[in-house]
């Protein structure tokens, strides 16, 4: 990996962050997502939500079924990176009535046959339903996109801030490894920072460092493209504009993981090692406007598993062992220390104007 970034860095003297990300995370067979590496739960790099049991699943079913219900039984779901598999297969498991199809928009190849080998559990009459995707499909889709951690992964341009202009952080090549390197902004996020300049209640400081996802636009309109009728549910971890872009978070939000260890040098074992950043949740809301979707719901993901009756799964519990089970697991995914006030839940409607229950608890569309 680091031979390829090299030769292009050489042949262009640096490169955009947001190409170094790129080839890093995606290019064929040494990216990160793509190379064939393990990835996800105990023996990975990290463990998402759906690999801490099963009731993040439960709790995505029940919002997944209130859509189902208004949509009739010829409803399609579609989830964007599949990781694992795990969501999907707790999901098709805990449906009261399965999708039409399950889609899985996966370009790794690599993830797909990891994919499949958890998908195995399930019943046939299941596993018939799956089916996977390397583009989104052609419209007319009715029924739920799912993005879990997927919005974090996309390439983000880095820039500073520098006497009282913008500068982009590019990646060049020091004696030994790659280093940063200023530039002026290319045109696209030059106006990308512009606007983001204007949205800002004051100037940012010299000195500032951050991030900003100049292709989330297009890649929203991308993945939206098919659906005719229906949810598109995004989760991950980020802030509201305000909070993002917040003056005391001057160190940007950048974020590397290996082993379980979280980092903050994007240098280290490129190819080896996860990179990415929070989300703009606000960025996400105004891309969503102009492609004419409604902004359904915006919540912490606490207040969305809260709101869809996670907790009662406790309380069911057929035994103390399993109540203990199911406690620890409720408490990682929703108390603020863990997971449940940094990540983050937007619902993204469109011709769908039915009640979504997992954002009627703690509604935060007003820090949008």
């Amino acid at each position: 990996m680091c031979n390829r970034i090299t030769a292009e860095i050489e042949s262009a003297g640096s490169i955009p962050f947001d190409r170094y990300m790129n080839l890093a995370l995606y290019e064929p067979g040494l990216g990160y997502y793509v190379n064939g590496l393990h990835k996800f739960g105990a023996s990975g790099d990290f463990v998402t939500a759906p690999e801490q049991g099963g009731l993040f699943a439960r709790a995505v079913a029940r919002q997944c079924t209130e859509v189902a219900e208004s949509l009739g039984s010829d409803w399609t779901l579609m989830e964007l990176g599949a990781g694992s598999g795990v969501l999907a297969r707790d999901l098709l498991l805990a449906l009261p009535v399965p999708p039409a199809e399950y889609l899985i928009l996966e370009p790794s190849a690599p993830l797909r046959e990891i994919q499949r080998e958890t998908l195995d559990a399930l019943p046939e009459t299941l596993r018939d339903r799956v089916r996977w995707l390397d583009t989104p499909p052609q419209p007319p889709l009715d029924g739920v996109i799912i993005a879990n951690e997927v919005l974090d992964a996309l390439p983000v341009a880095r820039f500073g801030r520098v006497d009282g202009r913008f500068v982009e952080h590019c990646v060049g090549l020091g004696e030994q490894r790659f280093n940063w390197q200023e530039s002026v902004p290319g045109r696209r996020l030059q106006a990308a920072l512009e606007q983001l300049a204007q949205a800002l209640p004051e100037p940012l400081p010299d000195g500032y460092v951050s991030e900003i996802c100049v292709d989330l636009p297009d890649w929203l309109e991308t993945i939206s493209a098919p659906l005719r009728r229906g949810l598109i549910l995004m989760i991950d971890y980020g802030y509201p504009r305000a909070e993002f872009y917040h003056p005391d978070r001057s160190g940007g939000t950048l974020v590397c993981h290996y082993r379980h260890r979280a980092h903050f040098d994007p240098f280290v074992w490129p190819g080896l090692t996860d990179l990415s950043a929070f989300v703009d949740f606000t960025a996400v809301a105004e891309a969503a406007n102009s492609l004419g979707l409604e902004i359904a719901g915006f919540t912490s993901q606490a207040g969305f598993l809260l709101g869809l009756g996670i907790h009662d799964a406790v309380e069911q519990a057929r035994d103390d062992e399993q109540r203990l089970k199911l406690a620890g697991e409720l408490k990682r995914l929703t108390l603020p220390g863990e997971m449940g006030e940094k990540f983050k839940v937007i619902g993204l409607t469109r011709n769908f104007d039915e009640r979504l229950s997992g954002f009627d608890l703690m509604s935060q569309l007003h820090r949008l």
